[in-house]
């Protein structure tokens, strides 16, 4: 039986005005995910991911690369997972 986790991370580096919240949006339907991604007003970008350890795991990689012209310089998880709907699609958020 797979598990299922929330995990709710701010990713640093180069990741605005590189596609990184559409490019992950992406990548989060590909791996099945729930949750939502969002840039920050400090130039980062946070976001929440809910699914299976192994998708959760997928995603965490690729945006360890992210789109063409991001450079993560890395990724921090946060201890709450606000706004975190295990049965939610995943979306794009306003800035905040």
């Amino acid at each position: 039986m797979t598990s299922k986790r929330i995990l709710h991370v701010i990713i640093h580096g180069r990741v605005q005005g590189v596609g990184f919240r559409a490019w992950t949006h992406h990548q989060a339907e590909l791996h099945g995910l729930g949750g939502w991604v969002r840039n920050r007003r400090d130039g980062t970008v946070e976001a929440v991911f809910s699914g299976s350890d192994e998708s959760i795991e997928a995603i965490l990689k690729a945006c360890r690369q992210g789109p063409r012209g991001a450079v993560v310089e890395r990724i921090e998880p946060v201890e709450d997972a606000e706004g975190a709907d295990p049965g939610s699609p995943f979306e794009v958020r306003a800035t905040r």
